[in-house]
């Protein structure tokens, strides 16, 4: 961080501050990127009942990294290819719809999962010495990013989101009702390997800014405060966007005046947004139970006099 800078009571001021930085100015940029990617897949995932899948893929993450740094690799690469086998080894352990062995299917997912933990600290092993950078690993480095890793970054969030846009209608038919989009020859196998490569590619993506660790930062807690915001696809998408974006970037600018990790007040931001989402949902039910009691009270008694004569 650039030494000796504090925030002033002027936001345009920090803001042209912090973009005199050009690191700044990429990780804004990577940053905004895996926040739209997460935000929108992460939605999906709630809603789909897979959050336990996307904590698997952020393991994945983890031995994916250590990986690239044993074989001097960029990390992104990585993430990347980790995450996507995570998805294949996922999809493949899926049962058949009819079957409905939900357990079986959790308990495959478990075991991808303990399987990356294993390989991620085998690698880190094989590393030999001490991994200077591990804590990047784990916690990634927004901040490091790269303008050729920038541009990836958008373009791998461009095509996700295309290929989300394409399978939209489909995909949200077989997420809320599999047996009724399987009898109406929706193709619930294939979307479901579809969607678990897209969200394989938003943890990867979203690894590089908040690292394995925290990458649920970004991928359930804007999800799950708009869901509580509002039932309405359209809106509830485009709040998980907002509360993503807001949390990256409020994150970055309050790590650029501190000495800790930006992950760490994204992840926070992000955690305060969906605990003010909660609560305005429980302020809104305690309301609206409330109204239909005053409109069932009996009338008063002289409205009953009233209503007599």
């Amino acid at each position: 961080m650039p030494a000796e800078v504090a925030p002033s009571w002027n936001p345009l001021h920090d803001l042209a501050q912090i973009v005199e930085y050009h690191f700044m100015v990429n990780a804004l940029a990577a940053g905004s990127a895996a926040a739209v990617l997460a935000a929108l897949v992460g939605w999906m995932m709630v809603l789909r009942r897979e959050t336990f899948a996307g904590h698997t893929l952020a393991m994945m993450a983890f031995p994916g990294a250590a990986a690239a740094a044993l074989a001097g690799v960029p990390a992104a690469l990585g993430y990347l290819l980790f995450c996507g086998a995570g998805a294949v080894a996922i999809a493949g352990g899926r049962a058949p719809i009819a079957d409905g062995s939900w357990r079986e299917e959790s308990a495959g997912v478990g075991v991808v999962q303990a399987m990356a933990l294993a390989l991620g600290f085998l690698f880190v092993s094989l590393y030999g010495g001490v991994l200077g950078d591990l804590e990047s690993l784990l916690f990634g480095d927004v901040l490091g990013v790269s303008d050729a890793q920038v541009v990836v970054l958008i373009a791998v969030a461009a095509a996700v989101l295309a290929a989300l846009a394409a399978i939209g209608r489909p995909l949200l038919l077989s997420s809320v009702d599999a047996a009724l989009a399987d009898a109406r020859g929706v193709p619930v196998r294939g979307l479901t390997l579809a969607f678990l490569a897209m969200l394989a590619l938003a943890v990867a993506s979203a690894s590089q800014v908040t690292g394995p660790l925290l990458v649920l930062a970004l991928l359930v807690m804007p999800a799950a405060g708009a869901r509580a915001l509002t039932a309405r696809p359209v809106a509830s998408l485009a709040l998980s966007v907002a509360i993503a974006l807001l949390a990256v970037w409020v994150g970055l600018g309050i790590a650029y005046y501190s000495a800790y990790p930006p992950s760490l007040f994204i992840s926070a931001v992000a955690f305060a947004c969906y605990l003010l989402a909660r609560l305005a949902a429980v302020a809104r039910g305690r309301r609206r139970r409330r109204v239909p009691d005053a409109a069932q009270a009996p009338p008063a008694p002289g409205g009953l006099a009233e209503a007599g004569a």
